[in-house]
């Protein structure tokens, strides 16, 4: 086995690169490559501001607090991070571990912030503790801290009528009433293996859900979850580090054992008497919870241990026997979402199913009767990497906006729909262009906020109307001279797009990248880049790629045909393209990663004897079944962060498509790398953090004994202390990236 720890090897030179190339160092410098980019927009409640998070000049990875003032048309700081806290932030172990389920682990400053109901103050979480900014003072003394203690104060929200502001510190719920800075806590007992308003490991990683906590909207109650992670198999986790090792004992649900057992209390902020709801003795999630805005009752969201059946529940305020409203079914699973919403005028639910084969959404009475469909058709209304489908909800005039994929899926665009008998005519599309569509709408649906970007234009923002029309930039964006990314716009490739059919005749979206100044009838080396994983989308007319941001521009402006494919199983195709894998991963979707490859190799541009692929997560897997089951199709292969075996993987996602080991043995025998690694003949390097506690460590060192035992020659690049986001910061970004196209270089 040849090693990488260190260093690169002797011909780090990257012998394809030429001038004007991007530099993989300049992916991690400031100004951002895409130019400005701001997080978490928001509209103030009243609509008359717009804030956001912005990185500084001289840090791209620290955020500071910025508002855009619609009348004025201007843009101010709010809140400088640096001035706030000043030395390098030191994380606790749970707020590290928070912010990789929320893949922010390399951000820095601000990372989150909430608005008070009334629109006059903002709550800022920084460096473990929590500040108020009040809008209605001088910036000077603006800034008051809410809490000042060794521990981190994290999920930090006001109330809803803006009283409180609550939080978790040391697993137990607490509040500051804002007025007085007078401390109130909440539940006790919290420590160990016991926790209170946290959202579990689980929940945080494949449930899309980082909180544990819901306040009633009349702030007279507070639902909570108390987790207790005692029934939770510990691991041992080596965290090694230029210091040393740790050994860290973590517990982690893996496939077919047990979970952390959840329950759900109520509690009374007048009388402090805690009211349990009974969800069942069965094994169960609790995926969701809402109030109604009434604040008399809580619908609860309870997903079954085989992800097959999602129950809507009613429970009083005093807690106790649920009432059962609807259910979600399906032989295969059911998707969790955040498209539920409470219509109180016409004391009806808006929510979204997949009942038809694609996701639209549906009017249900408070009582939980169908009254029928608002969308339907061969699309879907779906947002973006877990966000919600629908934008914005204007209830009297009874209308809809959403996100969908009835242009393409290729693309997302605004639309609006009716309420009222909205399936008797298509949806009026607010947004056409060719490309990719992000919408923040005001909270009175006046008005939003679109982020626009397709392959030859970086995001742009820009403010509308709610008929669409154009009011004012808040990034522009150019591409001219002074535009970051400039110096390297004569090497940009713009891809192209297409499909080939699978092996049962379904059409497959591809994009492909050819060599930047490519020569007509000259052969080049080319890499597919694949992911492959359930309900994801590599193929999308948009900047960058979703998974990698600048990973084609860097292979293709280097001399590398670059190519991706969305094979059966990905996502925005509706159901029965993504149920394909369901009882076995790693079967059609290296079917259709082949016949991409094929295709691809069949190409007068390509040279098919070099062709090499990279994934990283789910794509570290494909990376080594593809290598497995089709040894000598690839001269090469990079896996990053690879599951090997999934036994090793987390509960919740391996058995929605799995079943647990015990259901479906041989369907883990087939899913299992180890199943194909002595077939595997091909140039292989394996990347991997050393302390990643999402696919542990483990798959790696797994491995490695069976590829050794094969007598193969592959080399590992481990990263000692770095978690699943390996490649997100600076230094280890620079190093894999360098490091993958070296090995590449050389492959190839």
């Amino acid at each position: 086995m040849r090693s990488l720890v260190t260093g690169l090897t002797a011909s780090l030179c990257l012998a394809q690169a030429q001038a004007g190339d991007l530099p993989v160092e300049r992916l991690f410098d400031a100004p951002d490559l895409q130019g400005p980019s701001l997080r978490q927009m928001r509209f103030s409640p009243d609509g008359k501001l717009v804030s956001y998070l912005k990185a500084r000049d001289d840090a791209p990875t620290v955020f500071d607090l910025w508002a855009y003032d619609i009348a004025d048309d201007a843009h101010r700081r709010l809140v400088d991070s640096r001035a706030l806290a000043p030395a390098e932030e030191k994380l606790s172990a749970e707020e590290e571990a928070r912010r990789e389920r929320q893949r922010i682990a390399a951000l820095r400053g601000i990372v989150d912030y909430q608005w008070a109901p009334d629109s006059r103050s903002l709550l800022v979480p920084l460096a473990g503790d929590l500040y108020h900014y009040d809008l209605g003072k001088p910036p000077a003394q603006a800034v008051r801290r809410l809490t000042e203690t060794e521990a981190f104060e994290t999920d930090a929200k006001f109330s809803p009528r803006g009283r409180y502001v609550s939080f978790v510190r040391d697993q137990d719920l607490y509040a500051v009433e804002v007025a007085t800075g007078t401390e109130r806590r909440l539940t006790t007992g919290g420590g160990g293996a016991i926790s209170h308003g946290v959202a579990e490991f689980i929940a945080q990683e494949e449930m899309n859900r980082d909180t544990g906590y819901w306040w009633s909207p009349d702030e007279k109650h507070l639902a909570y979850a108390r987790v207790d992670e005692s029934p939770v198999a510990e691991i041992e986790r080596f965290e090694i580090d230029a210091g040393g090792v740790r050994v860290l004992k973590q517990r982690y649900p893996a496939t077919g054992e047990a979970n952390a057992k959840v329950t759900l209390a109520i509690l009374s902020l007048e009388s402090g008497a805690v009211a349990w709801c009974d969800l069942g003795e069965k094994d169960y999630y609790l995926a969701r919870a809402d109030w109604y805005p009434e604040s008399n009752r809580l619908l609860v969201q309870r997903q079954d241990r085989d992800q097959k059946r999602l129950d809507m529940l009613s429970f009083p305020v005093t807690g106790g026997a649920a009432r059962h409203l609807f259910s979600e079914r399906s032989d295969t699973w059911v998707d969790l979402h955040d498209d539920l919403y409470f219509l109180p005028e016409r004391q009806e639910i808006l929510w979204a199913s997949q009942r038809s084969g694609h996701n639209h959404l549906y009017l249900y009475d408070y009582g939980g009767v169908l009254k029928g469909p608002v969308t339907a058709g061969d699309w879907d209304v779906i947002g973006e990497w877990g966000a919600p489908a629908v934008r914005g909800i204007d209830e009297r005039r009874g209308k809809v906006w959403f996100m969908s994929t009835r242009k393409t899926p290729l693309e997302r665009q605004l639309e609006v729909a009716d309420l009222d008998d909205g399936t008797s005519r298509e949806p009026q599309a607010l947004t056409t262009a060719d490309g990719w569509h992000a919408v923040t709408m005001s909270p009175d649906t006046k008005r939003y906020l679109q982020i626009y970007h397709d392959p030859a234009q970086p995001p742009r923002i820009s403010l509308h109307d709610a008929s669409g029309r154009h009011r004012a930039w808040l990034v522009e964006n150019r591409l001219d001279a002074s535009h970051p990314y400039a110096p390297y716009l004569d090497r940009h490739v713009l891809p192209e797009f297409g499909t080939i059919p699978a092996a049962d005749g379904t059409p497959l979206h591809y994009q492909l990248h050819r060599p930047a100044g490519h020569e007509a009838g000259k052969r080049y080396p080319a890499v597919v880049i694949v992911y492959g994983g359930p309900t994801v989308q590599t193929v999308q007319r948009r900047w960058g790629e979703r998974r990698g941001s600048q990973t084609a521009q860097l292979l293709a402006q280097r001399g590398y045909v670059v190519f991706a494919l969305d094979n059966r199983g990905s996502g925005g195709r509706g159901r029965k393209f993504t149920e394909a894998l369901h009882q076995r991963l790693g079967g059609v979707e290296v079917q259709d990663q082949l016949a991409g490859v094929a295709w691809l190799k069949s190409q007068p541009f390509v040279d098919p004897a070099r062709v090499g692929v990279y994934g990283w997560s789910y794509g570290g897997y494909m990376t080594l079944m593809l290598l497995g089951q089709s040894p000598g199709t690839f001269k090469a292969g990079v896996a990053g962060a690879p599951v090997t075996d999934y036994r090793l993987y987390d509960t919740h996602y391996t058995e929605r498509y799995l079943g647990t080991p015990q259901e479906n043995p041989e369907g883990y025998r087939l899913s299992n790398v180890l199943t194909y690694a002595g077939a595997i003949r091909d140039r292989l390097m394996i990347i991997h953090g050393m302390a990643d506690d999402n696919v542990l460590f483990t798959n790696t060192t797994l491995l490695i004994p069976a590829l050794v035992e094969s007598g193969l020659p592959f080399e590992v690049v481990p990263y000692p202390g770095s978690k699943h986001a390996a490649l997100s910061f600076r230094a280890t970004g620079i190093h894999g990236w360098k490091t993958i196209l070296d090995f590449f270089d050389r492959s190839l």
